[in-house]
């Protein structure tokens, strides 16, 4: 399958005139062909008015429809093969096991959506029948449905060039709720991106649905980006990646003379917690799996394991003693892009520098370029509390023990910590009580609260959440995983009195839809 570099706006290629963004292999540093010339106001505007045009009909399209249109995406995208496979692990770095299953996931996911269309609880259907003799004053009918918002603009992660991509979980969650989807792709993987914008172009074809439920733009700096949110036929937002991006994203969508939601996934270090009894049984097995954890996809993830918050004493000296011999054999692996090792480096010297940190270990120096060198370092629970520049994200295999001399100052940290999408807690029997006064903590700052595992790993189901307070996300009612994500890009609509005519199939009498509703407060079918 041949790359050309193109926008794909709705049905059509076009070359834009913009600066060429090329992608680069960060295993050699080698400049992979095609370049992508960047779009601008034109290209947004095209992809925008086509998005608008179809977002009317597209809202409405049948439950079965717009699921086969799902799992259409999928199978499209199953059916690229090894030249998928083969240009995401040159754009990116990571394993062609690694793409095998992230590709397992965008598609797992893509279809899980699909069923959950065709179920239509998501519709949340409310009635509330019209009742005229009612004393002292007569009730309206009232029936209630949840609509599509409006075209959504998604920018694809760097981190996950397929399952938080331009067919990852924003856009098949966006789609999924009736929503015409404009995504910005990440200039590290543009060829991977295009493979898969074609899949979804070839899907929305054979669904003979508008051409403009889907579009891709690739874009250099912030232009496209800031144009797409800006756009007023743009109601939504979807967004994976640093703090810094996300903050400039909600900022320019709340300049909006119409304010949109950004759903901006962003920053969190994923606390882990130590608890004695754990540590004292299993120190040194713990020490060992952190480290696998750490490591993984060279840390590139956003639960990785950024913090680990111990009681000082014999358990979490055997601990940090087998972390240090696992890390000291760790393999450096390459990092997805020159500037993700760049920050990377510089955040570990920073943290090499500071007068209140030690460093721990550190791995095997890479040969090839790019690559991370797995590190852990240590401080004070004083010194950390003391410092709120260590709260800060270093993106890729590195994480800060803080010591802490008993469980007050275990729960001081916790109350300290900023917003996360993930906290972790290492428990035996013995360790119940304490674990019971650091839950309400942690279900005060994390998204997902999990025991006696590694936060590395996120289940696409029906009862995950992939969120946080902030600065894990911009919205911590929410989850960017798992089925629930939909929620983000619909709202309640409330129909008052209308004739059965005009009213939604899933609203009129005999429920031709099929799906389940709430009515006068009992739930029917």
């Amino acid at each position: 399958m041949t790359l050309e570099g193109k926008q794909l706006i709705g049905a059509k290629a076009i070359m834009a005139n913009g600066v060429l963004i090329h992608a680069v292999n960060p295993s050699t540093n080698e400049r992979l062909e095609p370049g992508y010339a960047a779009g601008g106001e034109t290209e947004v505007g095209q992809a925008c008015e086509l998005a608008w045009s179809a977002f009317d009909i597209y809202r409405e399209t049948g439950l079965e429809t717009r699921a086969c249109f799902l799992e259409s995406i999928a199978d499209e995208i199953e059916t690229i093969g090894d030249p998928l496979i083969d240009r995401a692990v040159a754009e990116t770095g990571l394993s062609e096991v690694r793409i095998k299953g992230e590709r397992g996931r965008t598609c797992g996911q893509l279809r899980l959506f699909a069923n959950v269309v065709r179920a239509g609880e998501w519709l949340d259907v409310r009635i509330d029948p019209a009742l005229p003799e009612r004393q002292p004053m007569p009730r309206a009918d009232l029936r209630q449905r949840h609509v599509a918002l409006g075209p959504v603009a998604v920018f694809g992660a760097s981190n996950f060039p397929l399952a938080f991509s331009v067919a990852g979980g924003d856009t098949a969650s966006a789609l999924a709720a009736g929503c015409p989807v404009v995504v910005k792709a990440h200039s590290a993987h543009p060829g991977t991106s295009e493979l898969v914008g074609r899949a979804i172009q070839r899907a929305v074809y054979k669904c003979q649905l508008p051409q403009g439920v889907f579009s891709l733009l690739f874009g250099s700096g912030n232009e496209v980006g800031q144009r797409l949110v800006s756009d007023a036929r743009i109601k939504a937002v979807g967004f994976t990646g640093s703090r810094s991006g996300g903050t400039a994203l909600m900022a320019a969508a709340q300049a909006r003379p119409e304010p949109i939601p950004v759903y901006a996934e962003m920053s969190s270090i994923n606390p882990v917690f130590l608890l004695p009894a754990a540590l004292a049984s299993h120190g040194a097995e713990l020490g060992e799996t952190f480290v696998g954890s750490l490591n993984m996809g060279a840390g590139q993830f956003c639960t990785n394991p950024g913090l680990i918050i111990a009681e000082k004493g014999p358990g979490l000296e055997t601990f940090l003693a087998a972390a240090t011999e696992a890390v000291q054999g760790a393999v450096s692996q390459p990092m997805l892009t020159p500037g993700i090792h760049e920050a990377y480096t510089q955040g570990v010297a920073e943290l090499a520098k500071h007068k209140k940190v030690r460093e721990v270990a550190r791995g095997l120096a890479g040969e090839g370029d790019n690559t991370c060198q797995v590190r852990v370092f240590a401080t004070s629970a004083t010194d950390f509390l003391a410092d709120t520049s260590l709260q800060g994200e270093v993106f890729g295999a590195s994480s800060l023990v803080i010591e802490c001399a008993d469980l007050s100052e275990i729960m001081r940290v916790a109350e300290h910590l900023e917003g996360q999408l993930t906290a972790t807690l290492h428990i035996d029997d013995a360790d119940i009580d304490a674990a019971r006064r650091l839950l309400p903590v942690l279900e005060r700052r994390a998204g997902r609260v999990m025991a006696n595992g590694w936060p590395t790993g996120v289940e696409v189901c029906h009862a995950m959440v992939h969120g946080g307070p902030y600065p894990a996300t911009s919205d911590s009612r929410t989850t960017s995983v798992g089925s629930a994500a939909l929620y983000r890009f619909l709202r309640p609509v409330c129909y008052q009195s209308l004739p059965d005519a005009l009213l939604p199939e899933a609203l009129r009498e005999g429920n031709p839809a099929g799906v389940s509703r709430l009515v006068n407060g009992k739930r029917e079918g």
